[in-house]
């Protein structure tokens, strides 16, 4: 294909050759020409349009039967497994939620059974306690009340030991001064009578 600028340069080294060169410099404008217009937009041809609308409608045909027959099942079967799978998703959100509100619920329940349980074994425990210090009160009071008893017959005892012995020191002094006074010896037994009616 010769465009305009080889066909110009032709024309240039054709000059100085004279009237044959102008020929052939003409005649290669005009080859350049006819080349060029030869050369336009083939879909603009009106002879070919029967075979390229023959192409476009195998072409359409074909691109239509692929979307219709392979692309637009795929893309189909994406939206519905991805509705399912997301439908799937908010089934077990709603059961996990369902369950936390349960779990919740008998947690609360095990909680106020446990409290209540709780509060049964203290107050049980509390009875429990008291009737054991009442029981050790008890026996203290047993104890006290024993040992309060053998005191006090450890003191009468001691008293009527006392007793004795005052009265056995009384004769003896009354002896000693009925003998330092007078002389004479007296029995026990009239001294022991004097002193008891001295009482």
């Amino acid at each position: 294909m010769i465009n305009f600028s080889e066909s110009t340069w032709l024309i240039g080294q054709a000059q100085p050759h004279g009237e044959a060169a102008a020929d052939q410099a003409h005649a290669v404008v005009e080859h350049a020409a006819e080349t060029h217009a030869s050369s336009g937009l083939p879909q603009l041809d009106v002879s070919t349009w029967p075979g390229q609308l023959f192409w476009l409608a195998v072409t359409f045909t074909v691109l239509f039967m692929m979307m219709w027959k392979v692309v637009l099942p795929r893309i189909r079967n994406a939206i519905e497994e991805r509705r399912d799978r997301i439908a799937d998703d908010l089934d077990t959100a709603a059961d996990l939620r369902q369950k936390a509100a349960d779990s919740a619920t008998e947690y609360e329940r095990l909680l106020s059974e446990a409290r209540a349980k709780a509060h049964g074994l203290v107050l049980a425990n509390r009875a429990a306690v008291d009737q054991e210090m009442a029981a050790e009160a008890d026996l203290a009071d047993l104890e006290i009340a024993k040992r309060q008893e053998a005191a006090e017959e450890r003191i009468a005892d001691m008293r009527t030991k006392a007793l004795a012995k005052v009265n056995s020191i009384a004769v003896d002094a009354t002896r000693a001064i009925i003998t330092s006074l007078t002389g004479a010896e007296l029995d026990d037994k009239s001294i022991e009578s004097a002193v008891s009616d001295g009482r």
